[in-house]
């Protein structure tokens, strides 16, 4: 059993009040540094967040994981959990034709999930809309992630082992499926940046630099979150 888990368990056991924790979400464009900032974040907040109930943990790839073992689903399901939206026509051929699961359900649990880790707190979400499904909770802190073409094709192929060509057709075919991913689920654009805390141009700030710089700020952001009757309550509406 994980500390995230453990510690709401012991808690709800104990009859205590467990003290609010903060979280971050990360929204990034496509080879502007998203996991490795976060994975740089959560080191960076292990070592400092001296509050921290639990050490901070990032999700991002494994979150998919998370969701499938926190909804007792198979393996098989993960092919189904992309990051960007799918063809509406294809996905409505596929579903009828039983070759896939509702893309709504999958979104649905896909949110509980998230939720249920912004509860707990202390862990960077790095993707999936993760701003707007936690929006209501007051103890996140949201990060948008942005860069150059230039500069994110040469580290898409340094990542990928992609040619120039391949690098550009992936940026812009992934940007475009979260994008769209967004404004189909959340009706909202993804480069708003009233929708975040923070924008970082990685062009100009460096992985570690931009961890701290967000670390940094966390730190001062989640001693406003200290109190209970801050916090947001959780809707048990969907976004659609």
């Amino acid at each position: 059993m994980d500390c995230l888990v453990r510690c709401a368990r012991d808690a709800a056991q104990n009859g205590e009040e467990r003290p609010v924790q903060a979280f971050v979400t990360i929204s990034r464009q496509v080879g502007a540094g998203g996991i490795t900032i976060g994975e740089k974040l959560a080191l960076y907040l292990k070592e400092r967040d001296k509050a921290a109930t639990c050490p901070w943990t990032v999700f991002d790839r494994n979150l998919v994981e998370r969701v499938l073992e926190e909804h007792r689903l198979s393996e098989e399901f993960a092919k189904f959990m992309p990051e960007k939206k799918v063809s509406e026509i294809q996905d409505m051929i596929e579903e009828m034709c039983g070759l896939h699961p509702d893309e709504w359900a999958l979104a649905y649990k896909t949110k509980e999930t998230i939720l249920h880790l912004a509860y707990s707190g202390n862990v960077v979400i790095v993707g999936r809309g993760g701003n707007l499904l936690t929006r209501r909770l007051a103890q996140g802190f949201h990060v948008r992630l942005v860069g150059s073409m230039k500069k994110r094709v040469t580290h898409v192929q340094e990542y990928y082992g992609m040619n120039e060509r391949e690098a550009v057709e992936f940026i812009t075919e992934e940007d475009k499926g979260r994008k769209d991913y967004l404004r189909y689920h959340f009706d909202k654009d993804i480069d708003d940046p009233m929708l975040y805390h923070l924008v970082i141009n990685t062009d100009l700030i460096s992985y570690d630099d931009g961890a701290q710089i967000i670390g940094g700020q966390v730190l001062k952001f989640r001693v406003k979150c200290i109190f209970p009757s801050d916090v947001g309550h959780v809707s048990n509406v969907p976004d659609r």
